[in-house]
């Protein structure tokens, strides 16, 4: 029976899978996303930056401990999130566990991709992981897997962090040069940024 994902887990790319593992083994929520202000306004911003009331079905890698999950879900029928390790899921189950329509799982993305499609996806403070031969799989996989009328939500940390491979800044440079993907609004602040995507130009649109 199909597992309803594509590729394998042998690696974690750009940020090793044990950096997440000892941020992890060192604290529940390490970067602050159930207690920081910083979090709540962003996840605030981003939902108000979904183009649409409601969405079919959903996938946002890098859930973490699913805050961000919790709040999309009311805005979903049926959503997706996943992490590259189990350690916060056991946090996001619960945090969602009266949920039905909600599904959390391990993946290892891109080398893990859901087969299945979808009208939103959410890139939250997971771009910068990767080493940018990565990031171009996460691009492709990501408009190989949106609908026709899907949009792509994309909110990242702008300044440089010496672990990471990338900046928010390259993240979303890339994701604006990509085929595929139209860019309908931009949130530019210095900490972070915000962009929302589609898969059509606007003139296609309804």
């Amino acid at each position: 029976m199909s597992d309803g994902l594509s590729g394998d887990t042998a690696r974690a790319p750009g940020v090793r899978l044990d950096y997440f593992e000892r941020m992890y083994a060192a604290a529940d929520d390490p970067w602050g996303f159930a207690s920081r202000w910083y979090e709540e306004r962003k996840y605030a911003l981003t939902l108000a930056a979904l183009p649409n009331p409601r969405f079919r079905s959903a996938f946002e890698p890098g859930c973490s401990i699913g805050v961000l999950t919790g709040l999309l879900a009311a805005r979903c029928d049926r959503l997706l999130a996943t992490d590259i390790v189990e350690a916060p899921l056991a946090a996001a189950r619960q945090r969602v566990a009266a949920l039905d329509h909600v599904e959390i799982r391990r993946l290892v993305v891109p080398e893990q991709w859901p087969t299945q499609t979808f009208d939103l996806v959410v890139l939250s403070e997971i771009g910068y992981y990767f080493e940018r031969h990565d990031l171009d799989r996460v691009v492709a996989a990501t408009t190989q897997s949106l609908d026709p009328d899907g949009c792509l939500v994309a909110v990242h940390w702008r300044h440089p962090v010496a672990e990471y491979p990338l900046t928010g800044d390259d993240v979303h440079e890339t994701l604006a040069a990509a085929d595929g993907l139209t860019r309908v609004s931009q949130h530019v602040e210095r900490d972070f940024l915000l962009d929302v995507f589609v898969t059509r130009g606007p003139h296609d649109q309804a």
